[in-house]
């Protein structure tokens, strides 16, 4: 688990990322320090607006250290999620950000292995591949197989995939948010890439 002062350097360094690319800035040179925000973790940054999702962005696979993540996940969820056009300035004080930093993937063949509001899940079969964070299922209040539909779903694949041959992928997250990195426990935001 992050330290309180680690969660709220993460939740600035995205909210400032963002910033300065709305006011056409070079991005700020991040100084870190912290030994654990420099690990290669998986990371989900999302953004919403009154309530709503306004964008989500992450990296599954542990590939950059956390603050470059993040820093990544927070430019693209606000400038180059398909789903919604480009974050505007005057929308920016409304917006909340949520931090999602994921447990590695582990690969399950029963689904029993899945617990509802704990874990998010990865599936994938062939090229397609969809994922969901813990919270997205806690929000629409899903059991076990809906959560399994609407991932596969989210890969583009048909509800019934994932019993014919899909790979299903478990992880956990640790969720929180502005304004003072605060667990998230109104989960449910994130729509999970």
């Amino acid at each position: 688990m992050l330290k309180p002062s680690s969660r709220q350097k993460l939740l600035r360094i995205a909210r400032q990322t963002i910033e300065a690319r709305l006011k056409g800035e070079k991005i700020p040179r991040l100084e870190v320090e912290e030994p654990e925000l420099q690990e290669r973790r998986g990371a989900f940054v999302t953004l919403t607006k009154g309530g709503r999702l306004r964008g989500c962005i992450g990296y599954t696979e542990p590939i950059y250290p956390l603050y470059e993540a993040v820093a990544s996940c927070a430019l693209s969820a606000a400038f180059s999620d398909p789903r919604f056009p480009p974050l505007r300035a005057e929308e920016l004080p409304q917006i909340r950000i949520e931090i999602s930093v994921l447990s590695p993937l582990q690969k399950i063949q029963d689904i029993s292995q899945i617990q509802v509001g704990v874990h998010g899940l990865m599936i994938s079969k062939g090229f397609q591949r969809g994922l969901l964070l813990p919270q997205v299922a806690t929000q629409y209040r899903w059991d076990r197989e809906t959560f399994l539909e609407q991932t596969c779903y989210k890969a583009g694949l048909p509800a019934d995939a994932w019993k014919k041959g899909a790979d299903i992928y478990i992880f956990s997250a640790e969720i929180f948010h502005e304004p003072n990195g605060a667990e998230g426990e109104e989960r449910g935001r994130g729509e999970g890439g």
